[in-house]
């Protein structure tokens, strides 16, 4: 299998291309590293390819928060300049400018 580099970064915010929603990365998987059972509830028609990096988002839409799982091919850089309101978002990160968070310095992990 052939090895990607990832398009987008941790603390990048990102929209999805087809559903209407938004969310800042925390974490990158270099391939699909998800269960079947999740895999295999994604319609066939728009099921993505697995060998590509999939991205770790706290997510938000206009009624709620969460966390997605979305591949590269599904992304877009989000540069409306909105802030994320997800709390999570606070909590890790801060604002870098208008399409960028940064880790806290203070963040234990």
């Amino acid at each position: 299998m052939k090895q990607r580099n990832a398009k987008f970064e941790i603390g990048q915010v990102v929209r999805h291309r087809f559903f209407p929603f938004r969310g800042v990365i925390f974490d990158v998987d270099p391939e699909y590293a998800n269960t079947e059972e999740w895999w295999n509830a994604i319609p066939e028609e728009i099921r993505p390819s697995k060998d590509q990096p999939f991205y770790h988002l706290f997510a938000e839409n206009d009624e709620n928060e969460y966390v997605a799982y979305v591949s590269e091919q599904n992304l877009a850089s989000d540069d409306s300049g909105e802030p994320i309101r997800h709390a999570q978002v606070d909590a890790l990160f801060e604002r870098a400018d208008d399409s960028h968070y940064r880790p806290r310095v203070d963040y234990k992990h």
